[in-house]
């Protein structure tokens, strides 16, 4: 594999998508979105005193949903598009490689997503000097939303060498990013759902006049999904991921500031057994436990699914590595076509 061929290829590769206009404004499009997005997500939370952290996880969260959405349509097509317009061919038969065109096509892919990243640098900046928001969430936040795009576009890149027409590929990326985003969430639901057990609930029970008895407690048993059991779908899904990375940031009470705590407070959540439930009036704290604890003393999970994701990228990548194998007879270097 050539660095020049590889730069090569993604120089080609970009250059057809800068010379269209659409290009530029489906990129307008995004900035006046995001834009609209951080107006409302200054006014959800003008009322707290963490607006930077708060607006920043909202306007990341859009981010990755809308690389998501288009990234699927510019990588998509990217092997099976040459080769329906009888391009492929002529770039396999010369000194390039299928390292160099399949790594060159998934760097322009990446470029391609990563300038919406680019696009919504300045609207992330307002947020953080709007409110101040954590570096360290920054940070993480960024490089899990960089990964991410690496992930879509190479899903989107090695169907698109695995199948043959262009709308199937473009689809396809469709259905597997689709299955990560929202068909994780209905297997978690309908998984927790379909399996159930019987739970048993403690509390104190009251005398005549109305007072706590802290010597008995009063059981009674019912049936309770077992999202417990199936929680660990949720962590290839990309917000999850995105939420379950990030630093959380808390409120004085214990409660999380912004949308990366909310979510991973729900997910944390799930983990836990529902199968007995103690609500003691004669504690202190009623054995209440804050989102904070939950969340400290549950498992993470944003690693597992980025691993899933990788595996399942690395493997259509490498599938179409094989397949886009040159059909055409590769010529020595340094041989002329008349």
């Amino acid at each position: 594999m050539s660095l020049t061929h590889v730069g090569t290829i993604a120089r080609l590769e970009l250059t057809q998508r800068l010379r269209s206009v659409s290009w530029y404004i489906l990129l307008g499009v995004f900035a006046v979105l995001l834009l609209g997005i951080t107006v409302l997500a200054f006014a959800v939370y003008s009322w707290g005193d963490a607006v930077g952290a708060g607006v920043y996880s909202i306007v990341v969260n859009v981010v990755l949903l809308l690389v998501v959405l288009v990234s699927p349509t510019l990588s998509g097509n990217a092997i099976n598009g040459d080769r329906d317009a009888a391009t492929l061919a002529a770039i396999q038969v010369t000194a390039v490689s299928t390292g160099d065109i399949m790594v060159g096509k998934l760097i322009a892919a990446i470029a391609t997503g990563g300038a919406f990243l680019v696009v919504a640098l300045p609207f992330l900046a307002v947020s953080l000097l709007g409110g101040g928001a954590n570096p360290l969430v920054l940070l993480v936040s960024l490089l899990v939303l960089a990964v991410e795009i690496v992930v879509v576009a190479a899903i989107g890149v090695g169907l698109s060498g695995l199948i043959a027409r262009p709308l199937f590929s473009v689809a396809t990326t469709y259905l597997v990013v689709a299955g990560l985003v929202i068909g994780t969430l209905i297997a978690f639901a309908l998984g927790g759902m379909a399996v159930r057990s019987e739970a048993t609930s403690y509390s104190r029970p009251y005398d005549s006049a109305g007072n706590v008895d802290c010597e008995n407690w009063d059981t009674s048993t019912y049936e309770v999904p077992r999202f417990d059991l199936v929680w660990w779908v949720l962590a290839a899904n990309p917000f999850v991921v995105l939420a379950d990375a990030t630093p959380t940031e808390f409120a004085a009470e214990g409660y999380p500031v912004d949308l990366f705590g909310q979510i991973k407070y729900g997910v944390r959540s799930a983990q836990l057994s529902p199968l007995e439930q103690r609500w003691d009036e004669c504690d202190t704290d009623g054995g209440y436990r804050t989102p904070e604890d939950v969340i400290d003393s549950t498992v993470p999970s944003w690693f597992v699914g980025l691993g899933v994701q990788v595996v399942i990228a690395g493997s259509l990548f490498a599938g179409a590595w094989a397949r886009t194998r040159t059909p055409a007879r590769r010529l020595p270097p340094g041989t002329r076509i008349a």
